[in-house]
Formats: C-alpha cells, structure tokens, sequence
C-alpha cells in the first residue's frame, strides 16, 4: 500500500486549519486516514505548526511521500535534517552523540532566524500603524481647522447680525426722536375761575 503525508482540511469557510496525516493515496483527501501527526494553521503570522515530530520521521524513513507543502513543513521543522543526519550516521560517517550536536545547532540557527523574521514583520506592522496614526491625526487636524473656520464664520456672521439689528434700533430711536423734536409744542391755557355773580337782594 502506498502512503502520502498531505493535509486535511478542517474549519470554517474562509478560515481553513489543517491536520497533518498518513492516508492511503486512493483515499480522498478529507476522507479516511491511516494516523494524525500534527496540525498546520495558516492563518497566523508566521504560520502554526504542530508536529508529533518522532512519527513524522518515522513515516518519511519508512518511504511514506510527502505533498508539496507537507514536504516545505517537514523541512522547516527539521524532519528532514535528521533523517538526512541519521543517513550519515548509517554510513559511518559519524555518532549519534554528533547527530544531537548537529541537529540541536541546526534547531537553534533556525529559531534565531525565524525570531529575526518575526521582528522583522513586528517592526514593518508598527512603522505602517505609525504612518496610519500620523495620516489619520493629519486628516484630524484637517477636519478640526475646517470646522473651527466654520464656527468662525457663523460668529462673524451672528455678530454682523447683531450689529446690524442694533444699527436698525438705533435708526429708529434717531427717528423718533427727530420726529418729537419737529412736533409743536403742545401748552395748556390755565383758564382764571369765574366768579358767579351773586342775584341783588
């Protein structure tokens, strides 16, 4: 029987994650499979992977055939450094003790390199929040000014307004007041009391 090691997907629509198994290559890819080894979510950045790290050499030892991107998982997580370095091993080229050293170097010069990538991508997202903060405290201040020369205006406008009503009421206390001025003088004629003539006795 021939193996594969490929991917099954699982999760929702637009959020896929993937398991990791050993499959008959006649089965269908979501269908039945021999064994789980690990888990695969693209979703984050970098990408989560967890794998049964002892089974997935095992198979790839045992001539199971890895699917293209299993294959680029498998490398990443040094699958295939191992069994490359237990070949060596096979040959008498040297001891299991220098496979440890070998690989646990490999293991640490790829964390390094995988952090230095993980800060590298941290850096770029805060320089682009910064640039977005900056544009958007630019349009801010754009907006704020816009509405400040907004609120200006109608106070101009409210106090050209008042000066305007004032200048009316002082035309019309002018007028009357002119108007009072042109008008005669009214005087009253304080009339003497008639005295009655007493009738003769």
């Amino acid at each position: 029987m021939s193996t594969k090691i490929r991917l099954q997907r699982n999760g929702r629509k637009s959020y896929a994650f993937y398991s990791v198994v050993i499959a008959d290559v006649r089965a269908p890819r979501d269908g039945k499979f021999i064994e789980k080894i690990g888990t695969y979510n693209p979703n984050t950045d970098p990408a989560t992977i967890d794998l049964n790290f002892e089974r997935a050499l095992y198979w790839v030892q045992v001539g199971a055939q890895p699917t293209d991107t299993v294959r680029n998982i498998l490398s990443r997580e040094g699958v295939y450094m191992k069994k490359h370095l237990l070949g060596g091993v096979a040959k008498g080229a040297f001891g299991e003790a220098e496979v440890e050293t070998k690989f646990n170097a490999w293991k640490e010069n790829k964390q390094k390199s995988l952090e230095t990538i993980k800060s590298k991508n941290l850096d770029v997202k805060k320089a682009d929040l910064k640039v977005r903060l900056e544009a958007e405290q630019k349009i801010n201040e754009e907006k704020a000014k816009v509405l400040a020369e907004r609120k200006a205006a109608e106070l101009a406008e409210q106090a050209a307004e008042v000066v305007k009503a004032t200048a009316a009421a002082n035309a019309v206390a002018k007028e009357a007041a002119a108007a009072a001025a042109d008008a005669p003088a009214v005087t009253e004629d304080v009339a003497a009391p008639i005295e009655e003539s007493k009738p003769a006795e």
